[in-house]
């Protein structure tokens, strides 16, 4: 019996990442929420300043649970060393 190794493209094709399209999404949004709060700030505007920054940290925690959400459904754990 021979022992037939994997070529270097099989082994790529093993580790080859799902990535999310939502994603780039989300990270688009909370740029776009967090520079609105930023220019409402400096107009000084704080009221509505800090509901932008409110929804901000929940548009970035909806994307990191979105990234880990995706991670999990395709198998791979986040939190898991290698």
């Amino acid at each position: 019996m021979v022992a037939v190794e994997p070529s270097f493209e099989d082994l790529l094709e093993e580790n080859k990442r799902v990535r999310n399209p939502l994603v780039p999404v989300g990270a688009l949004m909370t740029a776009g929420v967090l520079t609105a709060g930023l220019i409402s700030f400096r107009q000084g505007n704080s009221h509505l300043g800090q509901m932008l920054m409110r929804a901000r940290v929940v548009v970035q925690g909806a994307t990191v649970a979105l990234m880990v959400g995706t991670a999990f459904y395709y198998g791979d754990n986040p939190w898991k060393p290698r």
